[in-house]
Formats: structure tokens, C-alpha cells, sequence
């Protein structure tokens, strides 16, 4: 893979982007306008991280400038569960609050609908046994035709998906006049998801990787998960190659065709993530890592929605 992909309609999306997860709002103009100096150009936000204002903020101030100009930038944001129903209206509050006036990517978070809540308000209300409620009047096909306009409309350039697996993926191309250009989805060298991989591969769907280091410190402390950045074999490669072993886990997902969205807030590590093109995993390394697939899912909001969105 080179630094930038060609998605299915001929537009390009970097390769290495920059997630905005959990990045405290205080934060956010530093690490963006740091990203940028560094050499991003691909910033992944959601509706749901409760910061797109504050992205929007530093996109205008690096915009104004002119430290990148904006058809030099990919900016990724997505529709949040309780909007299934209003698709135009959430995607009109992101482009207002990110200050743009298009999105080079759209993706439906989850393919689970709820309760609206308000637009923007991303709620994910509990029924009366503490279990997420979902809509069951909203079809994910009704969602995609929605978010198919958000293209003619000129909203978007790209739409996508998120957290789909294989059988949703599949219906997804089914009903779609527009193919999703992008699936993302959890996936690193714990839980490496090899037959969605070749799925989108094989459909012309590119696969993006959120939690690309398996959510390191964040989900231990959010899901009481484990990361794979401690591994002793990955501590070997990282020895080998005299790089991070978060450069590894990165490199080993571009060799695997897949785009990488990591999240930090130290600008060291901003440099080291987007710094993972100068070196090479041999076959045998690759292979090495292979061994290490334990089906493992850091990411688990079920533990919050009190049901195994997954299942």
C-alpha cells in the first residue's frame, strides 16, 4: 500500500490518519496543528467524540494560515446511531460544527439504530433492563439511501461503513447504488480479522483500522482490556527493526492493505505513528505476527449498552 489509497469512486485517502477519540477538547488545536506540521493529512472524528467544534476550530486556523490548504486534507466524520432516521440533518450539524463545507468521508458508526435523541445529541438510551434500545423501525438499508443522498447532494464525496462484519457487509452491497468506499473496523495483531479483510479486499472496499495498537492504556482502563504493545514477540521485532513496537503494529497493517486511523496526544508518538514507511516486516515476520491472533476485541461497548452489539 502506498501512503495514499484509491478508494472505489477514484478519490485518494491517506493512508495514516489521525483518530480523535477520547482527545480532551483543550488539546485538540495543538495535536491537529502538530499532525499537520508532521505531514497528516487524514483526520478521523465522529459526531459521537463530542468534538468536532473544537477540530473545526484548528482545520480553520490551519486553513487561514495557510499551513495546508483544504483539498490537501481527507476529514472523516460519522452518523451516530440515534440519527439513522435523520441522516441529511446530522450530517449538516457535523459539516457546521467541523466549519466545512463538504466531507471527504462519511461512515455510519454502527449499524445499529436508536432512539433520536435530537441531532447531535449521539445519546445511546438504556430500555427499562438496562439494555441498549434499538430501533427496529429504521432498516440499515433506509440509512444507506439516506447517506447515498448525502452524495448527490454534494454533502460527501466518500460514504462508508463501520464496525460491519462480514454478513452486514455483504447486505450492504446488496441494496447499495453506491458501494461503501471504506469499512472500519477493529483489528490488530490480537484479533486480526483476516476474512473481513479479504471480504472488502476482494469487493473493492477499503478496510481502515481503528484501534490499530488494540487501544493500548485507553481500553484497559475503559474495558479492562489487554494490549498487544506489551507482547514479547512484538518487543523482538521492535528490537529487530529498532523501531516502537506501535511502528511494527502499524507497518505490519499497511503490509496488510489496511489504512491505519491511531490516536495519541503526545506529539513524539504523532511523529513515530506517521513515521512507518522506511522500513519493511519481512514474510517471516508477517508470519511471526500471524501466530498471535487471538480473536481478542479490546474495543466493547456492550460493557456500557449492556448487550453484545457484536453477537
Amino acid at each position: 500500500m502506498e501512503t495514499r489509497v484509491r478508494l472505489n469512486n477514484g478519490y485518494e485517502m491517506p493512508a495514516i490518519g489521525l483518530g480523535v477519540w477520547r482527545m480532551k477538547s483543550h488539546e485538540i488545536r495543538d495535536l491537529i496543528l502538530n499532525a499537520i506540521n508532521i505531514g497528516y493529512r487524514h483526520f478521523d472524528c465522529a459526531a459521537h467524540y463530542k468534538n468536532e467544534a473544537e477540530v473545526g476550530e484548528a482545520l480553520a486556523e490551519a486553513f487561514r494560515t495557510g499551513l495546508v490548504k483544504r483539498e490537501e486534507v481527507f476529514i472523516t466524520t460519522k452518523l451516530w446511531n440515534s440519527d439513522h432516521g435523520h441522516v441529511i440533518e446530522a450530517c449538516k450539524d457535523s459539516l457546521k460544527k467541523l466549519q466545512l463545507d463538504y466531507l471527504d468521508l462519511y461512515l455510519v458508526h454502527f449499524p445499529i439504530a436508536t432512539p433520536h435523541t435530537g441531532v447531535g445529541a449521539t445519546a445511546s438510551l438504556l430500555d427499562e433492563n438496562k439494555v441498549l434500545d434499538i430501533d427496529t423501525t429504521i432498516s440499515l438499508k433506509t440509512t444507506w439511501r439516506a447517506m447515498e443522498h448525502l452524495v448527490s447532494l454534494g454533502l460527501v464525496r466518500s460514504i462508508g461503513i463501520s464496525n460491519y462484519d462480514v454478513f452486514l457487509t455483504r447486505d450492504c452491497l446488496a441494496y447499495s447504488k453506491i458501494k461503501p468506499a471504506v469499512n472500519q473496523f477493529e483489528t490488530h495483531p490480537y484479533f486480526q480479522r483476516e476474512s473481513l479483510i479479504k471480504f472488502c479486499t476482494k469487493h473493492g472496499i477499503c478496510a481502515t483500522a481503528h484501534t490499530p495498537l488494540g487501544g493500548s492504556v485507553a481500553n484497559a482502563e475503559l474495558f479492562g482490556s489487554v494490549s498487544c504493545l506489551d507482547d514479547p514477540l512484538l518487543k523482538e521485532l521492535a528490537d529487530k527493526h529498532r523501531k516502537s513496537v506501535a511502528q511494527v503494529v502499524l507497518r505490519w497493517a499497511i503490509q496488510r492493505n489496511v489504512a491505519v486511523i491511531p490516536k495519541t496526544s503526545k506529539v513524539e508518538r504523532l511523529r513515530d505513528n506517521f513515521h512507518i514507511l522506511d522500513f519493511k516486516l519481512s514474510k517471516e515476520d508477517m508470519e511471526l505476527i500471524k501466530t498471535l491472533d487471538r480473536n481478542y476485541r479490546t474495543n466493547q461497548p456492550g460493557k456500557y449498552w449492556g448487550i453484545d452489539v457484536y453477537a
